[in-house]
């Protein structure tokens, strides 16, 4: 629809400059200038092309892409009007004062080398600078401009900063693209350093987590809706430890810190830094399992004695059933007696629910 729709516009701005070329040509009928109407005609179809060529390059700019460019573009030509009023044009009087004659016609020559020096600084350095900036991320404008940092958008959540730890979990990315997370990531450099070391260094359950967590940051990068960046990490000191790097990012970007590890969420709470903890997320989205409750479930496996069988509920909870080893492979009723929190979660024990 939307191409259609410049598709439609398109023609009708090539109508429009041939209908100009045709009245130009006709309004010099009589003159020195007189053209044919077919000479007006393919004046105003070049136009017109020319135009929608350039539209066609500057597909995908957007007007925060302008409002970008206009910001580096005034800053290169602020560096070149600097640079003009220290007239260093003027090297060039000393630089060609013996070869050229200072008569009338050396004073133009060197008048215009000056022009042409003042024009391609200004034309050179205003490219420079809209290049740069159109290079350049969000975060990078917090070393140009003081207290410029990522801030909540009306469109995004505020940012947040992820650890190793989280970077390697396998529930993130169904997480971020669920969207109850929302706003732009952080990665420090050296977070990034940390993961590549257990990659390499580290025992072989260890490296597949660090693996897995590259693929994870190179599939974040590559989605359209997960904006991430992997940013340096000069504002923080390199003999700090780990946790207070990451603490030291979260409060210089005024972002939350997304975590598994319980000892830095305590921490960064004391230091007034907002945390979203992914194993508290993931103890408040379990099931609520109350002595007494009836579940029915599919015995998988044996449990440790030898009448024990074990089945699990759809969030991974282990259900360990008394008497249920002969229903092995079986759907059964089951009667909670008793729940049991452990490290590795919630562990229920049952009864077979028995008519």
């Amino acid at each position: 629809m939307h191409s259609t729709a410049v598709n439609i516009a398109r023609l009708l701005y090539l109508l429009v400059c041939q209908a100009a070329g045709v009245a130009i040509a006709l309004s010099t009928k009589g003159t020195q200038l007189e053209m044919s109407v077919a000479t007006g005609l393919t004046i105003g179809l070049a136009i017109g092309i020319i135009f929608i060529g350039i539209e066609r390059l500057t597909e995908g700019f957007t007007l925060r892409g302008l409002a970008t460019a206009s910001f580096g573009l005034g800053v290169g030509l602020f560096c070149a009007w600097l640079l003009t009023r220290v007239e260093i044009s003027k090297l060039l009087e000393l630089a060609f004062r013996d070869k050229i004659e200072m008569t009338e016609y050396g004073e133009t020559m060197v008048s215009s080398l000056r022009l042409a020096l003042d024009v391609t600084l200004f034309a050179s350095l205003g490219f420079l600078g809209v290049v740069l900036t159109l290079h350049s991320s969000r975060d990078d404008f917090a070393f140009i401009i003081p207290y410029v940092r990522f801030r909540q958008d009306a469109s995004s959540g505020q940012p947040i900063v992820l650890d190793a730890e989280t970077i390697m979990d396998g529930r993130i990315l169904g997480l971020l693209s669920s969207g109850f997370i929302s706003g732009r990531l952080i990665v420090g450099h050296f977070v990034l350093e940390e993961i590549q070391t257990l990659a390499i260094e580290s025992s072989s359950g260890q490296r597949q987590r660090a693996q897995r967590g590259l693929e994870n940051l190179e599939k974040m990068k590559s989605s359209p809706h997960i904006e991430i960046s992997i940013h340096d990490t000069r504002i923080v000191a390199e003999e700090q430890t780990l946790h207070s790097r990451l603490i030291e990012m979260a409060k210089f970007y005024g972002a939350r810190l997304l975590t598994l590890e319980d000892s830095l969420a305590k921490i960064a709470k004391l230091q007034s830094v907002s945390v979203l903890n992914l194993n508290e997320l993931d103890i408040a989205l379990r099931p609520s399992i109350a002595v007494g409750e009836r579940l029915r479930i599919v015995l998988v496996r044996p449990g440790k004695e030898e009448h024990q069988a074990v089945g699990y509920l759809p969030d991974g909870t282990m259900i360990v059933v008394n008497q249920g080893a002969s229903e092995m492979g079986h759907a059964v009723d089951v009667v909670v007696v008793t729940t049991l929190q452990t490290a590795g979660g919630m562990l229920i024990f049952g009864e077979m629910d028995r008519p």
